[in-house]
């Protein structure tokens, strides 16, 4: 009797981290919202029912995608929350670590800082960043109450430019194989803490 023939890999190339490697970019090319299940799968060179032998749909990959950029940032915030050090440390531990993430899921917080709320995981990914962002707020403001931040800067604005400096990586940013990457954390803490402690 004839062995039954092994699976064909050429109908089910991806594993799903290949395959959100791939959607990720296409949305960050064409935005979420003008990408199309026929767009993905021309670009993966599957079918739509091959796509969907992993996820349910568009939006899942999306949701994973955004869950992967937001628990990294989620796990730098943890970790400096538990920090026991004054408001500054914490706040350039944040800010070094969301670099590394962004370094190291490049592509998944560049679709982050891309997501609007036109659908009910963009919205959740949106409160979530907000989260971080209060966190961010909440260190400014310890740190110029302990005297370690000038204060005639407001908080809140304070803290949207500390990311702003780190979330400009996303668009001209390129990591490359073996770099660590670490002279820009370094840049971004030296031209934002030096700009930020009191004159004296």
């Amino acid at each position: 009797m004839k062995a039954a023939a092994a699976p064909s890999r050429a109908r089910q190339p991806y594993d799903l981290e290949s395959l959100l490697a791939v959607v990720v970019d296409v949305f960050n090319e064409r935005g979420y919202d003008g990408t199309s299940m026929e767009d993905l799968s021309r670009r993966l060179g599957i079918s739509k029912s091959a796509i969907y032998h992993h996820v349910q749909g568009k939006e899942e990959l999306l949701r994973i995608a955004l869950d992967r950029a937001l628990n990294g940032l989620d796990e730098i915030v943890s970790e400096a929350r538990a920090l026991d050090k004054p408001a500054i440390d914490k706040l350039e531990y944040l800010i070094r670590g969301s670099v590394r993430v962004l370094q190291q899921e490049h592509s998944y917080v560049a679709l982050l800082l891309r997501v609007r709320g036109s659908t009910q995981t963009g919205r959740a990914a949106l409160d979530r960043r907000r989260g971080v962002d209060n966190f961010v707020a909440e260190l400014v403001r310890q740190a110029q109450q302990d005297g370690d931040f000038r204060t005639d800067i407001d908080a809140a604005i304070t803290a949207r430019l500390l990311f702003g400096m780190v979330n400009s990586l996303a668009e001209w940013y390129r990591p490359t194989a073996g770099s660590k990457g670490d002279g820009v954390a370094d840049a971004i803490a030296q031209i934002a803490f030096d700009g930020l402690r009191p004159r004296r």
